[in-house]
């Protein structure tokens, strides 16, 4: 496989596109690819992503309007650290106790303080549960090779941001990963980006409501792309959701699931919190 391309966006991305290419390259001296697609060969298949997010789990509780994909997130580089010592695996635990169609894992060590441990041992906790969540690489990915890692060590889907791929780029990371039978989380942020996502053959796309050149937050931004976006493509809202009044007006909008951070780690009741943003037992507005 060859190394595709970032592009230049003038925002955070392009510092953590950098770093991570040292990381990239640690990575490679360690474990080069073929030893990539012999640990592939020991797993089992991936979970359904879009079936989690369109059907939910055998645990999803009952009424639930929203899926949800809950965020295993230590820090941002926006608002620095979250929880330092977060325990990835009872939190993953405790998410899909709570119902969660799915887990984001930030596996990305300088910015987010993850880690691809994290996945590993993620998918370990999970191992033999046919009703487990899905679980999803969140990374900031750009070579054929973090695909790879992404299967080899335990992800169902991974994070593809169109702002920082070139078209060629996305199209060919985007076919890797169908060709290893995950799925996408395929990120925009306008309506270039989401006609970019869709051109490229995108299934899931992720509207961000988060400016990255800002850091401002508007939920309106989910509602906009929504309204335009194709029918029968999986519509994942992502940032700035943090009650409930806002999972009813991504909702409203047409959100098939939300993909929520930084308010189940800050809120000290997990469950309780991740099932007030699935809507549980809400009737339809």
């Amino acid at each position: 496989m060859t190394t595709t391309r970032s592009r230049y966006t003038g925002t955070i991305l392009d510092r953590i596109v950098t770093d991570r290419r040292v990381r990239l390259a640690e990575d490679r001296a360690l474990r080069d690819e073929a030893a990539l697609h012999a640990l592939i060969e020991q797993r089992a298949a991936p979970i359904d992503f879009v079936a989690r997010l369109r059907e939910g789990r055998r645990a999803t509780p009952p009424g639930a309007r929203l899926r949800l994909v809950a965020e295993i997130k230590r820090a941002s580089p926006s608002k620095g650290i979250f929880d330092a010592d977060l325990d990835a695996v009872a939190q993953a635990r405790a998410y899909a106790e709570a119902g969660a169609a799915a887990i984001s894992i930030l596996t990305e060590p300088d910015h987010f303080k993850g880690s691809i441990d994290d996945l590993v041992a993620v998918a370990a906790a999970f191992a033999g549960d046919a009703d487990r969540p899905a679980l999803l690489r969140k990374e900031f990915i750009f070579d054929p090779y973090q695909v790879l890692e992404a299967r080899a060590f335990g992800a169902d889907a991974l994070l593809l941001i169109v702002m920082m791929l070139e078209p060629a780029a996305l199209t060919e990371l985007l076919d890797a990963t169908h060709a290893l039978g995950m799925e996408a989380l395929v990120e925009v942020h306008d309506a270039e980006e989401l006609a970019a996502a869709v051109a490229a053959g995108a299934r899931v796309i992720g509207v961000n409501n988060r400016d990255l050149r800002t850091f401002e937050e508007d939920l309106g931004t989910f509602e906009r792309l929504a309204a335009v976006a194709p029918a029968g493509v999986t519509l994942v809202a992502e940032s700035a959701i943090r009650a409930p009044e806002d999972a009813r007006r991504m909702d409203a909008a047409g959100a098939h699931a939300l993909l929520v951070g930084e308010a189940l780690v800050r809120s000290g009741t997990v469950v309780e919190t991740a099932r007030s943003f699935m809507l549980v037992g809400e009737a339809a507005s």
